[in-house]
């Protein structure tokens, strides 16, 4: 009875049916989502900035990512961060142990205005599931750029150009390991584009983008 009690206390909503359940997403969403975990996440792991993901935006992981991040329902990002690194433990492409995670900054205005970066929450659930180290203050966003959907391709580098500077933690000591930079989604690569220059126009190395799901289709990548 106590037990049965405490269940029905520690249930609450799945943010995308609303059904009761007692983890973030109830069972049916986690198995629809599950279904956008494509088979061959290091496809893009190529230069010139390599890629990996979890899954194919699309969908109900495009549904979850838009929820999360503008219907107040940070919680989201805790599942998708673990699933990322997961799979990076399963699939990871190199034998590098030292790497530092830095997520891709919001500008501080709409940080402010959201109440919380998603990218940062799904880096420290990935560093917490994959063991790697987090740093959410190896880059700083200093330019306010407008939304990227309905972009083309050019305008978004035009939108991103010179947009992130080196944060604090990186200003005092350089990082002598590889950056890996976490976001939610990558589409058309200008963002991680703009955030590889900056730091590499530092000297500091970066190892590729690691992101909950990508846009980009691949030959190689099968749903």
């Amino acid at each position: 009875m106590l037990k049965g009690f405490l269940d029905l206390f520690l249930q609450s909503n799945c943010p995308l049916c609303q059904r009761s359940t007692s983890g973030v997403f109830c069972e049916n969403c986690t198995r629809q989502l599950q279904k956008c975990h494509h088979q061959q996440p290091q496809a893009l792991w190529k230069q010139p900035i390599p890629v990996f993901s979890w899954g194919m935006y699309g969908g109900v992981i495009k549904r979850a990512i838009a929820v999360m991040k503008y219907d107040h329902q940070p919680q989201i990002a805790r599942p998708l961060g673990q699933w990322l690194g997961e799979t990076w433990l399963l699939h990871s492409l190199h034998q590098e142990q030292q790497i530092v995670v830095v997520p891709i900054p919001m500008h501080a205005s709409k940080q402010k205005q959201r109440g919380y970066n998603q990218a940062a929450l799904i880096a420290q659930s990935f560093c917490q599931t994959t063991g790697l180290k987090l740093n959410l203050n190896g880059l700083i966003r200093v330019r306010e750029t407008e939304a990227q959907f309905g972009l083309s391709g050019d305008d978004r580098e035009k939108n991103l150009a010179e947009a992130f500077a080196i944060g604090s933690d990186f200003l005092k000591f350089h990082p002598k390991t590889s950056v890996l930079l976490v976001d939610d989604i990558y589409t058309t690569g200008a963002t991680a584009k703009s955030a590889v220059q900056t730091l590499c126009q530092s000297g500091i190395k970066v190892l590729g983008l690691a992101a909950v799901a990508t846009a980009v289709k691949d030959k190689y990548i099968k749903n």
